[in-house]
């Protein structure tokens, strides 16, 4: 997810549904990202995430949120990334449109964004799976104008 995002040393990630933290960390200690934002409500889960940035010695550039990322400004990250499913999906996709910054790279994993059109969608192969990933890039992704969202000749 983070290697078809670009993720480098100037981006923010925003993680919804970060689980353990392990793309958080994934992209400040191995994309060099310059902080890192997680929400999850599973207090359990969020206290294992804790856990796993404290262990890392990396809580000054990763922060996790026991909460709701309905309730998260999204204005800031430059790379946003969700691993939900298409319901989930849906429900986020407005919150995104209009609290998304120009210029953010939204990462979905397996699940597309109804109605929008990723700039990348990519198909990797795993041990057991195949797993895709959708980028897409404010507003690109939603417009009309996008040369991506036309269909037919």
């Amino acid at each position: 997810m983070l290697e078809v995002a670009a993720v480098g040393p100037s981006d923010i990630v925003c993680d919804l549904g970060c689980g353990d933290g392990q793309i958080l960390i994934a992209a400040v200690e191995g994309f060099k990202a310059k902080e890192a934002i997680g929400y999850e409500m599973r207090e359990d889960v969020y206290k294992k995430a804790l856990e796993e940035v404290t262990g890392a010695n990396l809580q000054e550039r990763i922060r996790i949120i026991n909460g709701d990322f309905f309730e998260a400004n999204l204005s800031r990250p430059s790379v946003i990334t969700v691993y939900l499913n298409s319901f989930a999906n849906e429900k986020v996709k407005l919150k995104l449109e209009k609290e998304a910054s120009l210029g953010t790279r939204i990462v979905s994993h397996d699940f597309s964004m109804p109605g929008w059109r990723p700039m990348i969608e990519d198909t990797l192969q795993g041990d057991y799976a195949s797993h895709t990933i959708y980028l897409y890039v404010v507003p690109a992704a939603f417009s009309a104008d996008n040369p991506c969202n036309k269909t037919g000749p």
